[in-house]
């Protein structure tokens, strides 16, 4: 019996290494939306939005974060169900998921986020929990039930708003941030089974003792740390930084160039190509922050129209 406390201790403690896990995912998080902040400002040409690389990319952080939740609830509750500090955390992450809910509807109404990574978090922690007492087999057997639920389950008839949440509609709602619980949940529950399968090795104590010695490693911990109000901040920061640069410098020329290439009822599949075609032989900024105002002279109009008509012969099938 003394064997097993030494144990009991160590996994009930506060791990450096998930701390430094969670501070790496808060660290992509933040690329990730300072890329994003850049294409929404037109700072830059590239939509990351229709780049593959960067949606997967946005899905392995927030699968990463769902994944450390669920490990986080089996160490929390290795020795035993802890009420009250459960529903404190309950109550700060659906808070801040609420808070993020409103600030999006007035910042975003068309799209504002109703069901994104916090929303997801709370309630998969109330789900996740008759799960902390199965065998880790059963809970990956069920991870994989919701992994694959929306491919066996996906329905026109499940389109209904107030059932969006659950993500077996037919069509995705327009949201800046959508995190549902099929498939999600099958990643906080492949969480749950690995720290449950973690807690019966003896190495696990090896990993729990670990404590960061290099500056950087504490840097990541902290963020580890502060991760919710990281979170609830760092857009906010970001997209005030660069909303005053682009009042600055304007919007990228491909970004204008797509933009009045649309104005115009220009095709949408070929503004991009026809951009960059132009671009080779206008690249000025300033001229096309002229030209997106309706502020350029004559002759700048006059060379891009050149240039444009160029592009398009080269473009037309000979």
């Amino acid at each position: 019996m003394t064997a097993t406390l030494p144990q009991a201790r160590t996994v009930s403690q506060r791990w450096d290494a998930i701390d430094v896990a969670r501070g790496l995912a808060i660290a992509a998080m933040i690329i990730y939306h300072f890329s994003w902040d850049l294409s929404f400002l037109q700072l830059i040409g590239t939509n990351i939005l229709q780049i593959p690389a960067w949606r997967w990319f946005a899905r392995g952080i927030a699968g990463s974060f769902l994944m450390l939740a669920g490990f986080g609830l089996v160490l929390a509750h290795a020795q035993g169900f802890r009420r009250n500090p459960f529903l404190k955390r309950l109550m700060r992450v659906g808070g801040a998921a609420l808070a993020v809910t409103l600030a999006t509807y007035f910042a975003f109404p068309e799209s504002y986020i109703f069901f994104g990574i916090l929303h997801c978090i709370a309630v998969s922690s109330v789900l996740a929990l008759p799960f902390l007492r199965l065998h880790p087999v059963l809970t990956l057997g069920a991870a994989a039930f919701f992994l694959v639920g929306p491919w066996l389950f996906t329905s026109p008839a499940l389109d209904a708003p107030w059932l969006d949440w659950l993500g077996l509609g037919a069509a995705d709602p327009v949201t800046n941030d959508y995190v549902p619980i099929f498939p999600w949940f099958g990643l906080v529950l492949i969480g749950v089974a690995g720290g449950k399968l973690l807690l019966t090795r003896q190495e696990t104590l090896n990993l729990a003792r670990w404590r960061a010695a290099n500056p950087f490693s504490k840097l990541l911990i902290w963020a580890g740390r502060k991760s919710l109000p990281i979170y609830l901040t760092h857009q906010i920061v970001l997209l005030g930084i660069l909303f005053g640069v682009a009042q600055i410098v304007g919007p990228a020329p491909s970004a204008a160039c797509r933009q009045i290439c649309l104005m115009q009822n220009g095709d949408p599949a070929l503004c991009p190509s026809v951009c960059s075609c132009i671009l080779q032989q206008v690249p000025e900024r300033d001229l096309w922050q002229r030209l997106l105002a309706n502020k350029a002279a004559e002759e700048d109009s006059t060379r891009v129209s050149r240039a444009a008509q160029q592009c398009m012969r080269q473009r037309a099938p000979s």
